[in-house]
């Protein structure tokens, strides 16, 4: 891939994982760009890495996108924010968005107590947007953004990004859910974790029979299936089980570098 190229209206998967760690893929993290938009859904741990080695002009991104706090989600945000403070061969002016669910501030002021004042004042503006469930907002580089709540922590939410031409949706962690998939319909490419068997899945994660159960109300043009923990990942074929479950549409499984695009239709 070329330093710094993406296209419009396009996926592309920075890291997949889970708390485990895996030498050939950084947890969860995914950047999207679509309009005039460049955003990144979640920034797990090895995500500052992975956007380095997958040539991905991190520097210019607009919008930074939380799904909840757990580590595997937000462990590298510091390192992100550090490396826009120190990293970037001309100062950043742009500002930055970071939207998340409720809790987002305080979450940012403890990671500055933590490590210091560039968390909240990286060298540019830093606007942090709580965003409510079922009250989308507009990015500044054009497409809506709306939140879902999902059953996985008391704060955590599922996202749905509209552009022009495209659309995106991301499930972020999540237990079984009846809304989930209809708020999904239609969407160009839908990101689902898939954690672990049917056997196996707690409450408040998605196993191939859930995961079918949401696709086939959401009827994704493509479904991703991420999140995977490594022994179920090597023990089964996930996209299979997923299919045998009752969903008939495409599906493949996230890896770092995959790309999508997202066009609607």
């Amino acid at each position: 891939m070329t330093a710094g190229w993406v296209s419009a209206d396009e996926l592309i998967v920075a890291g997949c994982g889970t708390v485990v760690p895996e030498g050939d893929r950084a947890a969860s993290a995914y950047w999207v760009s679509m309009d005039r938009a460049r955003v990144l859904f979640d920034c797990g741990p090895g995500a500052v890495q992975a956007l380095a080695r997958l040539g991905l002009p991190w520097g210019g991104l607009t919008d930074l996108v939380i799904s909840h706090f757990h580590a595997d989600h937000v462990g590298a945000l510091p390192g992100l924010l550090f490396a826009f403070r120190h990293g970037l061969e001309r100062p950043r002016a742009r500002p930055l968005t970071i939207s998340g669910p409720s809790g987002t501030r305080r979450f940012l002021e403890r990671l500055a107590d933590a490590y210091g004042d560039f968390v909240l004042d990286p060298g540019f503006p830093l606007r942090i947007e709580e965003v409510a469930p079922g009250k989308p907002r507009a990015l500044d580089g054009g497409p809506l953004l709306e939140a879902h709540s999902t059953p996985h922590t008391e704060e955590s939410v599922a996202w749905r990004l509209d552009g022009a031409a495209s659309s995106f949706g991301y499930s972020g962690d999540t237990g079984p859910s009846t809304e989930l998939g209809p708020f999904m319909r239609g969407v160009g490419a839908l990101v689902c974790e898939c954690s672990l068997d049917d056997a196996d899945v707690p409450d408040n994660h998605l196993s191939p029979r859930r995961v079918a159960a949401v696709a086939v109300a959401a009827r994704p043009r493509l479904l991703v299936l991420t999140h995977m923990y490594p022994d179920f990942r090597m023990r089964c074929d996930v996209a299979r089980l997923v299919a045998e479950a009752g969903y008939p549409g495409d599906a493949c499984l996230a890896r770092e570098g995959l790309r999508v695009t997202l066009t609607n239709g």
